[in-house]
């Protein structure tokens, strides 16, 4: 796999993605249907996953794609291949939150080695490069043009106060019950993989998730985490969170920025 050329074509198709789903955001132009496990799916996700399924394939026709809104590539089984979120957060998007992401993630033997998480209604960006180094991409001005690649990395942190994140669409009793065992002094609120950003940014320590998640809610993120030095941790296992799993559901999980902050 040439990872440059991974690189900029992840980069380029989840731009597009982006520009699709907000110019259907902006404009309210949204339609939305009922998945048959109760979850929303909107006209703007499956646009979204068009560009980059069509696009993912050109580039690399002979590397598998799983994608969630096909049905069809959640029983591919293969060490290596990319993980597609097209529209991560769809209750975001539809509730105008802006917090929503575009999620694209490459998978080698269980282990999410390059990835992009694109916000585009918070013109966030970040990414792995070619040597899965994580990095926000900032663009500095509109007359300049000139783009900056701000390295990501992990906080150290104040074992005595710590700042976690999680989400208000999807925390439960025993999320809350969690974070209780730490010194939290600081709630942050994201959607979506976002959170494996904040964390990955050193906005935050840690993120907890005691609830369903499926791999290409998480591929994306980690891939940002392991590329600024933190982690994401099996809670039952204790061990670090694989991929391509029999029916690409995940288990209970932390993304940490330091080993030693989990509590079991």
């Amino acid at each position: 796999m040439d990872y440059i050329r991974l690189t900029q074509v992840f980069r380029n198709l989840a731009l597009q993605a982006g520009d699709a789903i907000m110019e259907m955001y902006s404009n309210g132009n949204i339609s939305i249907e009922q998945k048959n496990d109760a979850s929303p799916v909107t006209n703007a996700d499956k646009a979204a996953d068009t560009i980059i399924y069509q696009g993912l394939k050109e580039a690399f026709p002979d590397v598998a794609v799983v994608t969630e809104e096909r049905l069809e590539s959640h029983y591919l089984k293969t060490d290596k291949f990319i993980l597609v979120d097209p529209l991560d957060g769809t209750k975001e998007f539809i509730n105008n939150t802006g917090e929503f992401t575009v999620n694209i993630a490459y998978i080698q033997n269980g282990s999410p080695t390059h990835g992009i998480v694109y916000a585009p209604a918070l013109k966030r960006l970040f990414s792995t490069d070619h040597n899965r180094k994580a990095y926000e991409i900032i663009k500095s001005s509109a007359k300049t043009g000139k783009v900056i690649n701000k390295p990501l990395r992990v906080s150290t942190p104040n074992a005595c106060a710590l700042t976690v994140v999680a989400s208000k669409s999807h925390i439960n009793s025993e999320t809350n019950e969690y974070i209780a065992n730490y010194p939290v002094s600081n709630y942050k609120n994201a959607g979506s993989s976002l959170k494996f950003c904040l964390v990955a940014n050193g906005e935050a320590d840690f993120y907890p998730r005691l609830g369903r998640t499926m791999e290409w809610d998480t591929a994306a993120g980690h891939a940002i985490l392991l590329g600024a030095g933190g982690n994401v941790t099996n809670l039952l296992t204790k061990t670090p969170l694989y991929y391509g799993k029999p029916g690409f559901e995940n288990p209970f999980f932390i993304a940490h920025s330091n080993k030693g902050l989990i509590k079991y």
